[in-house]
């Protein structure tokens, strides 16, 4: 279990911080932003994308927002206050190498508390990636809304299902493993016990979004299929 967690966190740097040199070598390709038709969809396919993040019984109900030349527009209401989206690389903090990354698709379902609060600084960022904006100006961006208030605090209890066989997060990770994510406010992993020895809670702490992001991999994929690589 210890080796099963140091590996985890391994993963972990490399998806959330670039802090190895085997993403920042894999990531040097990606110094700009690619043209916006390589991050696009079709929009039936990302629609199924976005709804393969949590299971049916989660995802069926739930408001899917798809991406467009314009932004992220609201494809199908919902009714059970989750939000499923397909997130692109500019998820990721700007100090990424992999911040332009145009394979990375991340389906994400949110409950309403991380739709309606931590989900808001992505939507932000997407504005500011279209408009042109470099990583820089979207970081100093960033860092103004926050203290201006423009965008929320995060909600208590804000999670959502990370759960899509076909995810890409990374051109390290690939799909890495079915999992929950957990939203805190501040650097507070240590308070969580996570990154402990035997600890099935990993942390990464995001400090551009100042939040910490606890993550429980889980068993299988969101159409019920056994994750084959749980425990590598």
């Amino acid at each position: 279990m210890r080796v099963k967690t140091v590996l985890f966190l391994i993963l972990v740097q490399a998806m959330w911080t670039g802090a190895t040199k085997q993403v920042d070598a894999q990531s040097a390709s990606y110094p700009s932003m690619a043209p916006l038709a390589q991050y696009l969809m079709p929009e039936k396919d990302e629609i199924a994308l976005a709804r393969s993040g949590a299971p049916k019984g989660v995802s069926d109900a739930a408001e899917v927002m798809v991406l467009t030349k314009d932004g992220y527009v609201a494809a199908v209401d919902g009714t059970n206050g989750f939000l499923c989206i397909v997130e692109r690389a500019w998820a990721n903090e700007t100090t990424r190498p992999d911040f332009w990354n145009p394979k990375m698709r991340g389906p994400n379902c949110f409950n309403a508390a991380a739709a309606k609060t931590y989900e808001q600084l992505y939507l932000l960022k997407t504005r500011l990636v279209l408009e042109g904006k470099s990583k820089q100006e979207i970081a100093q961006a960033i860092v103004a809304a926050r203290d201006s208030k423009e965008l929320p605090a995060l909600a208590p209890g804000a999670m959502c299902y990370m759960m899509s066989k076909e995810q890409y997060l990374n051109d390290v990770g690939k799909n890495w493993h079915p999992h929950l994510m957990f939203f805190v406010a501040g650097d507070v992993a240590k308070s969580w016990g996570a990154d402990t020895p035997d600890s099935p809670l990993i942390a990464a702490n995001n400090a551009e979004a100042r939040v910490t992001i606890f993550m429980m991999t889980v068993g299988k994929w969101s159409d019920g299929t056994p994750d084959a690589t749980a425990g590598q």
